[in-house]
């Protein structure tokens, strides 16, 4: 297959393009970013030195650009992960969420139809018929309360500019399999976490906030509710799906690591401590409670029997040891700067 992976400098794109190169059934691999500001070449360094690795950067608000690297390269399979992701940033500024997941989302979705439709690559290679995988989130279902879990027939209802464009994205992609017959899938995922994350983050967030000895702030009453799934994982769940994953089906990705927001930063605070006992100790003590965001959700919670079920994946890795690996690796790249909550 020709792969393209959209926002493969960005961090769950990196860690899938680590997973992709390295698979016997993948003839080239392009990676399509535009680098915005959670972007860095040096994210996808291990993949670029890959001989089948390319790199091409593209806006996907670019329709002419998306068709061309398309058509050059001709791209049999995709998995679309670019898309603008922070909720705060949504909150302050949609416009971009607007363009690049949505209209960005369509371009791609066009770009693909027009160079499958009538190609002759099926009958090259039926054993890779062209396939489009959609990389969205948990947070197209809302909230839930204190029990319950979604699946991947939990009715969307998003709650913020994030979530709705993704929402709107995926609705797209299954308008794309129904009317015009394109083989997609859908993943929506719950919280990653992992190397290189960009620091608006809140793990990364967290870690700097401890080294600079800094306020490390956490909205509400700091016991909204997420479930953690490490990065690698997620990128082999990926990859389950875009070979074996049935045309037009939905699954749901999670770690099944439920922790309050503020449990978790407690546990990163001692980790710290643990591991650079240099910087003083007693970390939780620079938790502090500030005002709620407006539309923050209070729990996601994922349901993944159906992809354990039908594709035979599940998460592969302890949570307590990949926090520690995952702190190490922060401190290890020297997290000074703190740049603000995003809990």
């Amino acid at each position: 297959m020709n792969l393209l992976v959209t926002g493969g400098c960005g961090f769950i794109g990196s860690h899938v393009l680590d997973q992709v190169v390295a698979q016997p059934e993948t003839r080239s691999v392009v990676n399509l970013d535009c680098l915005t500001y959670a972007g860095r070449l040096e994210n996808a360094a291990a993949a670029a030195a890959s001989p089948k690795y390319r790199f091409e950067r593209v806006d996907l608000r670019d329709k002419a650009a998306v068709f061309q690297v398309v058509r050059e390269h001709e791209i049999t399979h995709v998995l679309h992960l670019a898309a603008e992701s922070h909720v705060d940033r949504s909150i302050a500024g949609p416009g971009d969420f607007i363009q690049t997941n949505i209209v960005g989302t369509f371009n791609l979705l066009e770009a693909c139809r027009a160079a499958w439709s009538g190609s002759p690559i099926t009958v090259r290679s039926p054993q890779f018929a062209p396939r489009f995988v959609h990389i969205s989130t948990d947070e197209v279902f809302g909230s839930l309360g204190s029990t319950g879990h979604f699946t991947e027939t939990t009715p969307y209802a998003p709650n913020s500019p994030y979530s709705a464009s993704k929402a709107a994205s995926d609705l797209l992609v299954r308008a794309y399999h129904r009317t015009y017959g394109m083989d997609t899938g859908t993943t929506n995922c719950s919280n990653n976490y992992g190397p290189r994350q960009h620091p608006e983050k809140l793990l990364p967030v967290v870690i700097r906030q401890i080294v600079a000895r800094q306020p490390i702030p956490i909205y509400g009453d700091g016991l909204n509710v997420r479930d953690w799934i490490h990065v690698a994982d997620h990128a082999d769940a990926l990859w389950q799906v875009l070979q074996r994953g049935r045309a037009g089906e939905t699954y749901c990705i999670g770690g099944g690591n439920e922790w309050p927001n503020l449990r978790l930063v407690e546990q990163v605070c001692d980790l710290v401590d643990e591991l650079a006992p240099q910087l003083g100790g007693a970390s939780r003590r620079l938790i502090t409670l500030v005002k709620d965001r407006p539309g923050h959700d209070w729990r996601y919670a994922i349901d993944a029997s159906k992809i354990e079920r039908e594709l035979g994946w599940r998460p592969t890795r302890a949570f307590a040891t990949g926090l520690r690996e995952t702190v190490q690796w922060y401190l290890a790249e020297g997290a000074a700067t703190p740049v603000g909550s995003r809990s």
